[in-house]
């Protein structure tokens, strides 16, 4: 036990070594929370007379170690309703376990920055638990009151005229979303296929998409079509990983007991920049820029694209435009509103102070946090009994799937063979996959045999969309897997049912 506790650490600090070896007076990543601005009141310009805004919120996780989306939705909440949106017009999905969950330092709390605020309070608790679903946010999205399940009710009934937002905040993968339930997963052909459903019943004048997830631009990447009046920006691109930040031992670190990341790279970034502006003047390309320039955790001037740029460095993201760019034009005012504090600010795009983040790899943040809850446990304790078994269980499940899906490539197309088809990324505008429903069948014969693939898992969905491109039948597909997944480690994370 002694050797592997060991490797798991060895582990743990090389997955996130990145984060505390280099000096943070060089490279650390000034915030949009930090730019300077200069009074010079602006005004709409009456681009949204006559629309009613409307906004789905989602935070697509659960789980203490996930703290930072429902943090992000509650905070994207808190920014539409001082932005004059009335409840009857956001619609929220979250799991809802973090305020109240045994590990919060602050019950009935939840914060979204180190020295932020409540944004918990007074969020509309619409689809909570088992009903944050995929299909109860499409039909949230299309109206379909009848093709609801549980929660409140609240659909988005828009008109003509009116302006959607819809933010959406997880673990993702190549072609995926993750629901906290895990299975079924949200598929990119199935969002883009509800979108042009929307977009067929003439309900709105313009929708504009925000998603924060790993590999988020192959949600869209070669299936948003133009034309539909819908502006998506993402995370990452097609094969880049997203970043969590304001994690434990981070500058700026967390409260003390926070044992989590309290939020994601390019969701404060997006956030923490409409906080701080009179959205009258801001356009969505500006803060586009913000959200980029900041996806990156090094020293640039304070604008989203740059934050979540971090120049080419291993710790950050390209943030990504689809569908309609020419929406990029319209200020946030006719989405967000604006708070009537900040009125007399206009946007400046280069100015900002020296204050900097760090950030690590999504699918690392549960690690961090296991590894926090373990490393600070006393000796002996229950505690830390509890924390080396959830690592070691984490541990045990990513070996599992990483090998589980090198196998059957090898066992289908040989070894040198298998890895290259595995892991081949087509060009830039192609989508990841000739046949989704191909794909959905890899994806569940493969959990059939060897268990959930859970948020980790997810990173291999391009593995799977190449076996359908090279023509592997759903019946070698089980072949194999049943030939590769001969023994299951014991544990939640493999659990199809509870995963």
């Amino acid at each position: 036990m002694i050797g592997y506790s060991a490797s798991v650490l060895i582990l743990i600090c090389l997955s996130i070594s990145a984060v505390h070896s280099r000096s943070v007076a060089e490279d650390g990543l000034k915030l949009p929370s930090d730019v300077k601005v200069f009074a010079n009141r602006g005004e709409a310009d009456g681009e949204d007379a006559g629309g009613t805004r409307w906004a789905v919120l989602i935070a697509g996780s659960n789980g203490y170690w996930n703290y930072r989306h429902q943090a992000d939705v509650c905070h994207a909440y808190q920014i539409l309703k001082s932005g004059g949106l009335k409840d009857e017009n956001i619609v929220v999905f979250m799991y809802d376990d973090i305020a109240f969950n045994e590990y919060n330092p602050v019950q009935g709390s939840i914060i979204n920055n180190p020295h932020g605020n409540d944004v918990y309070r007074n969020v509309p608790k619409d689809y909570t638990g088992d009903n944050v679903t995929v299909d109860n946010f499409f039909a949230v999205l299309l109206g379909n009151k009848s093709g609801l399940t549980g929660g409140s009710g609240k659909v988005v009934d828009s008109g003509p005229d009116d302006h959607i937002f819809v933010y959406y905040t997880d673990h993702g993968g190549p072609g995926v979303l993750g629901m906290p339930s895990i299975a079924p997963y949200l598929y990119a052909n199935d969002l883009i296929e509800m979108l042009k459903k929307k977009h067929a019943s003439g309900t709105y004048k313009s929708l504009v998409f925000y998603i924060e997830a790993c590999e988020s631009g192959s949600i869209f990447e070669g299936l948003l079509p133009e034309g539909m009046n819908i502006y998506a920006t993402t995370a990452s691109n097609a094969e880049e990983n997203s970043w969590g930040t304001y994690c434990p031992g981070m500058i700026p670190p967390p409260p003390p007991g926070f044992d989590t990341c309290l939020g994601d790279l390019y969701s404060v970034a997006w956030m923490e920049d409409s906080d701080t502006h009179n959205l009258r003047t801001e356009t969505l390309k500006q803060q586009y820029k913000v959200v980029n320039d900041s996806n990156f955790c090094i020293s640039l001037p304070g604008n989203v694209k740059k934050r979540t740029l971090n120049k080419n460095r291993s710790e950050g993201s390209h943030v990504m435009q689809y569908g309609d760019i020419k929406l990029d034009k319209n200020h946030l005012y006719m989405y967000f509103g604006t708070n009537p504090a900040n009125d007399n600010i206009t946007f400046v795009d280069e100015n900002s102070l020296p204050q900097y983040v760090e950030a690590v790899n999504q699918r690392d943040a549960d690690l961090l946090h296991f590894w926090h809850k373990y490393n600070k446990a006393p000796e002996g304790s229950s505690e830390k009994l509890k924390a080396q078994k959830n690592l070691h269980d984490v541990m045990r499940h990513r070996v599992h799937v990483d090998n589980s899906v090198n196998l059957i490539g090898e066992l289908l197309f040989g070894y040198e063979e298998g890895e290259r088809i595995l892991k081949f990324v087509r060009p830039a505008g192609q989508p990841l996959v000739n046949d989704w429903a191909c794909l959905k069948n890899m994806v569940s014969t493969f959990e059939t045999h060897c268990g959930s693939l859970a948020q980790y898992g997810m990173k291999h969905m391009r593995a799977f969309a190449n076996l359908c491109n090279a023509g592997v039948s759903k019946e070698q597909m089980a072949v194999v897997s049943a030939q590769a997944c001969v023994n299951l480690p014991t544990s939640s994370w493999n659990s199809i049912s509870t995963a």
